[in-house]
């Protein structure tokens, strides 16, 4: 699938970034990988284990994506891109919604324009669970970035295929939950928001080969949304922090009990498979080769949550997970 071409990875200093590196060097011949990214210092570490001497086809190359000039520079020969590129953490981007917005949504549009201008073959963009009924500000940008890229098909019917893949929190991410409750260890108590929280969880290697796969079977305007375990937050913490005390702080601002990876409105345009759901466009041309393999949703859905999920991740599998 990608083997002779130019593969470019928004964002790609990142804890995907870092493994969808790791896995496309192992299992394609690339032409060249492009890790375009807005930190330096990131890329000087990630180049110390990719380094360019022993990885030939590797570059490493500044930018953001708010600048279009300079995405111009480097998608220029490109083959495919992952968009991963985003400003994540929730209660930062409810301090900084304009920094959040010129990030996540002018950047997206940036990378839509400019993929096209150059002729890319394809583009997947990574999306968040947070934009299920989004009720914070990350969660509203990626939201309207999903519709960005859906709609992009319209402006490239015959070139540039756009889809998009969301997803929840990825295990063992610089931004999991994880890093924070090993700190808490130390004070011998750990912060729960509720109790009742529950959360999907998938792990870096999952959510790579996930976009690889939707990357291979995508046609165009579709939302791939994989079947995921969910587990409670409670449990976790005593994986993370065995014999330590659990207090309950309060739901933050932005924060939901239970997360969202496909709506009840959503039903009405998704279709359920083995493994993922795909909600195929509503207003952008898209050929739904798929749809005979799937289930439709329809009027009868009951929304797809962490919540009322047939899979949960006991405290054994956790530790498993989490190497404990």
């Amino acid at each position: 699938m990608l083997n002779g071409k130019t593969v470019l990875i928004t964002g790609g200093t990142g804890s995907f970034g870092h493994k969808f590196t790791e896995t496309v060097l192992k299992r394609y011949k690339l032409k060249k990988l492009i890790i375009f990214s807005r930190d330096e210092m990131k890329q000087y570490e990630m180049s110390k284990i990719f380094n360019p001497e022993k990885h030939k086809n590797i570059r490493f190359f500044i930018g953001d994506v708010r600048d279009a000039e300079r995405l111009h520079r480097a998608f220029n020969k490109v083959d495919v891109i992952i968009h991963a590129a985003a400003l994540k953490i929730v209660p930062t981007a409810e301090y900084n919604p304009f920094e959040a917005v010129k990030t996540n949504v002018l950047g997206a549009e940036n990378v839509i324009n400019v993929a096209i201008d150059n002729n890319v073959e394809r583009v997947i963009a990574l999306s968040s669970d947070k934009a299920a009924n989004p009720i914070n500000l990350y969660g509203a940008t990626k939201l309207c970035a999903e519709k960005m890229f859906v709609a992009a098909n319209n402006y490239s019917p015959m070139g540039t295929k756009f889809s998009v893949v969301r997803y929840g929190n990825v295990f063992g991410s610089r931004g999991s939950v994880i890093p924070f409750f090993k700190e808490c260890c130390k004070k011998g108590v750990v912060p729960i928001t509720d109790k009742r929280m529950t959360r999907f969880w998938i792990t870096l290697e999952q959510g790579v080969d996930f976009v690889l796969n939707c990357l291979r079977d995508m046609e165009g305007g579709e939302i791939f949304i994989p079947k995921l375990p969910s587990m409670r937050i409670t449990d976790l913490a005593k994986v993370v922090c065995p014999g330590c005390q659990q207090k309950v702080t309060g739901i933050r601002p932005g924060e939901k009990l239970h997360e969202t990876l496909v709506t009840v409105d959503d039903g009405l345009y998704t279709y359920e498979f083995k493994d993922k759901f795909i909600t195929y466009p509503k207003v952008a041309q898209c050929n739904n080769s798929h749809k005979k393999d799937g289930i439709y949703l329809g009027t009868e859905f009951k929304g797809y949550r962490s919540d009322n999920n047939s899979m949960w991740l006991d405290i054994e599998q956790l530790k498993k997970m989490a190497e404990f």
